[in-house]
């Protein structure tokens, strides 16, 4: 099982700690997604990912990408741990927190987006990073009161177990405080990344523990 993946990709690190989770063997292929223009466009990995877009995984000769349908892949073939609850609305209620950071939050702030305000639009510093807070702001917000609404007791964002919506969660959080968006008046927030934080499969995909990262 190979992974094209880059170490700071909050997507890619949504995969890295669903891997982890199901103590899969796995090589990963990096992709910088700066360094000479990008190598994500380069037409050798066009032509496995058209997107241009980390992560893709390559398993046999599957070839999925879009981080969520890799990790449900994983949920589908590799059962245990589940990463989803076994009741439906359990069920629709975790997906529906793992859609609002990946669906929402990340893509108005994804690398490719912010380039594109400095490079073409020719937005400031200042602007960009504006435009960084707002989103991130709104939407992690948001999460905090959805996490409120379910009511569940437990340390994660849906209770004893880290489910989806923590393996979307964390790499957003790391990603906001590495923007400088302070997430400490979120407090389900903050104990579900401090729950998540505590276990070895969430520690290891960190992105500072990325061959990559050197």
């Amino acid at each position: 099982m190979q992974l094209y993946t880059y170490f700071r990709s909050s997507a890619a690190y949504r995969v890295r700690i669903a891997l982890g989770l199901k103590g899969l063997d796995w090589t990963a292929i990096p992709v910088h997604l700066v360094r000479d223009g990008g190598e994500q466009h380069s037409a050798t990995y066009k032509a496995l990912n058209p997107g241009a877009l980390v992560p893709t995984l390559k398993d046999g000769g599957a070839v999925i990408n879009q981080s969520l349908a890799i990790i449900e892949y994983l949920d589908e073939r590799h059962p245990e741990p589940p990463l989803l609850p076994v009741d439906a609305v359990a069920r629709a209620q975790v997906r529906a927190l793992a859609y609002d950071i990946a669906c929402d939050v990340h893509p108005l702030n994804n690398l490719r987006v912010l380039q594109y305000l400095e490079n073409q639009l020719q937005v400031d510093a200042q602007a960009k990073q504006q435009w960084y807070l707002h989103w991130v702001k709104l939407g992690l917000e948001a999460f905090e009161q959805q996490l409120a609404n379910h009511q569940q007791a437990g340390p994660f964002c849906y209770g004893e177990v880290p489910t989806l919506a923590d393996i979307c969660l964390v790499p957003q959080v790391f990603n906001a405080h590495r923007f400088g968006f302070d997430t400490g008046h979120l407090a389900r927030i903050t104990r579900a990344v401090q729950a998540c934080e505590a276990l070895p499969a969430f520690q290891q995909a960190r992105p500072e523990r990325q061959a990559d990262a050197q």
